[in-house]
Formats: structure tokens, C-alpha cells, sequence
């Protein structure tokens, strides 16, 4: 299955010691099912860090880049419940972006994803699309142990939106203007491997990347779509 939708919600962030066991519970019966609750949210995903800089990876998916700036999801994040502003003022090293979906490859859903966050200079950018969408992704989503691979490209102007959820935390977000996510069914070492090697650096920077991204290989947590929030 691809990403369902056209618009996407990355986030990935720490954790201070002292908030980890209530993140948890916060997120999986409170937060996860409030959000895919909004309307036009279809599913949200958590992964867990199996060699990255940041330790959680969130990725909630949208019919469209439209109902990311729509009034339900915006009073939601102007509003947050008392449970939400304890939780998050444990939150660090946030990076966020709300995105739209550029290609979305893929015959289902992963246990493992890596992620890439990096940026493209303006002019490199329409090359770059099209380089990945039209052979990079498209190839490595063939390949058998891959479930399917993914273009994100970020509304930075939304996603620098000062909510009151993101005035709660104790830091500033980041705003990561590409995203790549790749996700793997198969075993880790070599689902990692054909990452380091089909998305290297070289060649990243082939296809118009500046700098170095930041890399990371996440294992699966939770899955809730609104499916599961009518059931309970």
C-alpha cells in the first residue's frame, strides 16, 4: 500500500528520561486517536529509533496538503487537552514538517522505515522531483523486500504555524524541507544495507542534495486509524 492520501505530518523528536513512560501512554490511547478523530486524517504511525539521531519518528498520513491548514486540525493544535501540554513539555529536538506528497510507491505497510531529512536549492528542485519520481523511488519500491517508498516535500510556511501545542514545548521545532522514507519488510541488516547503498549520500547529492542528510533506520510501535478509534 502506498501513503493514503496526498498530505503527510513528519515529526520525529526526543524524549527527557523523566517524560518516557507517560509519553507512552499519552500517545497511544490519547494523542494517536485523537488525531486520526480529525477529520481527513486516515493513519498514524509511531517507529522507534534502531540506529538514529533522534529516537521517535511519527508519520500521520491526510487525504490532502489542505487539511493540514483546515480549521479541524487547527483547533485541535490551539486547543490542546491538559494531558497534551504535560506531555510535550518533555518533547526534544523536535523536527517537523507538514508536507505534501510528492510519489508514494508501494505494496504495503513496513515494519521498519529509514527516513532521510535533507534540502535542495530551489533550482535544483524540479530535477531532483523528477529524478525520484520517475526512476530513483519507482526502482528501489520494485525491489521484493521493500514495502514502498516515499517523496514528502514540506509547506515550511505552515509548518512554522505557532500553535499553542507548539508553544508547550520546551524548544523551537525544526522545519525539514525534504523527506524521504523508505519502509522494509524483510530482515534489518539488509533492508539497511540497500538504504545505505540505493539512497547514499553520493547518491543523493547526484539528484541535487546539499550537505549531508540526516539519516535513520526506525522500527514499528503502533498503527492507529480511525478504524481502530471506532472500535473502542
Amino acid at each position: 500500500m502506498s501513503l493514503v492520501g496526498s498530505g503527510a505530518v513528519a515529526i520525529w523528536h526526543d524524549i527527557a528520561p523523566e517524560g518516557r513512560e507517560d509519553f507512552y501512554a499519552w500517545h497511544g490511547t490519547e494523542h494517536m486517536p485523537e488525531r486520526v478523530g480529525i477529520s481527513g486524517f486516515q493513519r498514524g504511525r509511531r517507529y522507534c529509533a534502531i540506529d538514529a539521531d533522534l529516537e521517535f519518528f511519527n508519520l500521520y498520513e491526510v487525504d490532502s496538503p489542505q487539511v493540514l491548514t483546515g480549521p479541524d486540525y487547527l483547533e485541535r493544535l490551539e486547543n490542546p487537552t491538559p494531558w497534551t501540554l504535560s506531555a510535550v513539555k518533555h518533547f526534544r529536538g523536535v523536527a517537523r514538517s507538514l508536507c505534501h506528497v510528492a510519489g508514494t510507491w508501494g505494496a504495503g505497510q513496513g515494519g521498519m522505515v529509514t527516513t532521510w531529512r535533507y534540502d535542495v536549492p530551489q533550482q535544483d528542485a524540479a530535477t531532483h522531483i523528477d529524478l525520484m519520481t520517475t526512476r530513483i523511488l519507482p526502482n528501489i519500491a520494485s525491489l521484493g523486500t521493500v514495502a514502498g517508498a516515499h517523496l514528502l516535500i514540506a509547506d515550511t510556511k505552515a509548518s512554522a504555524v505557532d500553535t499553542a501545542e507548539r508553544k508547550a514545548r520546551a524548544e523551537e521545532n525544526r522545519i525539514p524541507r525534504w523527506v524521504l522514507v523508505v519502509e522494509g519488510w524483510g530482515d534489518e541488516k539488509p533492508f539497511a544495507k540497500l538504504c545505505r547503498e540505493a539512497l547514499s549520500d553520493g547518491v543523493l547529492a547526484s539528484t541535487g542534495v546539499v550537505g549531508p542528510p540526516e539519516n535513520g533506520l526506525y522500527r514499528l510501535q503502533a498503527t492507529v486509524t480511525p478504524a481502530d478509534r471506532a472500535a473502542n
